[in-house]
């Protein structure tokens, strides 16, 4: 029989991924270091969509931060 923190720890493998672990696992994937433990975690418990959200959202928001540097450079540059 499993005890009180044993069945917390196994229940908590159960429940799907909340927003904060798909966006740490999101930035983990973007730099790959992920874990092999979270990428299991995501893998058997969650949902493709909301990582296909926040990997959009990620790369659109990572694009214009590199456009408005670019941006940026050439005017600090007088171009």
């Amino acid at each position: 029989m499993a005890s009180g923190k044993e069945h917390q720890k196994d229940r908590g493998r159960d429940q799907r991924p909340g927003i904060l672990a798909v966006m740490q696992s999101t930035l983990a994937a973007a730099f790959g270091v992920q874990s092999e433990e979270a990428r299991q975690r995501d893998f058997q418990h969650g949902r493709p969509l909301p990582y296909i959200i926040a990997g959009t959202i990620f790369t659109v928001l990572f694009i214009l931060v590199l456009v408005l540097i670019v941006r940026v450079v050439l005017r600090s540059a007088g171009v």
